[in-house]
């Protein structure tokens, strides 16, 4: 069912493609075959915002990495120098050693958005 529903929405040409774990539940063909539609999507210049709590699955499908804790960016980190425990630590919070930290917050870009 992921799969045609990811098929589904990639038939409409959108701009940006919002993928909440796309993943979850599916065999390891399903996951390959929805991993490939990103990828496509990705190279045809597609936005991807990918969440997901399968850190192989964001280091592997992501240009740059942004995660959010309790509401607030805390990090950038680059999916070619960062591990699954690295991201995972941030992801909880915790600080770590690939990852550029911010003190950005949603707070932050209310003011921009007006």
């Amino acid at each position: 069912q992921q799969k045609l529903i990811v098929g589904r929405e990639m038939s409409h040409a959108p701009k940006l493609l919002i993928a909440a774990h796309p993943t979850r539940g599916v065999d390891v063909g399903a996951q390959a075959a929805i991993w490939d539609h990103i990828r496509e999507a990705r190279r045809e210049g597609l936005a991807v915002l990918l969440i997901s709590a399968d850190l192989d699955e964001l280091i592997g499908l992501s240009d740059t990495l942004r995660v959010m804790y309790r509401g607030r960016l805390v990090a950038d980190a680059d999916p070619a120098t960062i591990t699954p425990e690295e991201l995972g630590s941030a992801m909880t919070g915790a600080a770590t050693g690939h990852l550029e930290h911010t003190e950005d917050s949603a707070e932050d870009h209310e003011d921009d958005a007006r």
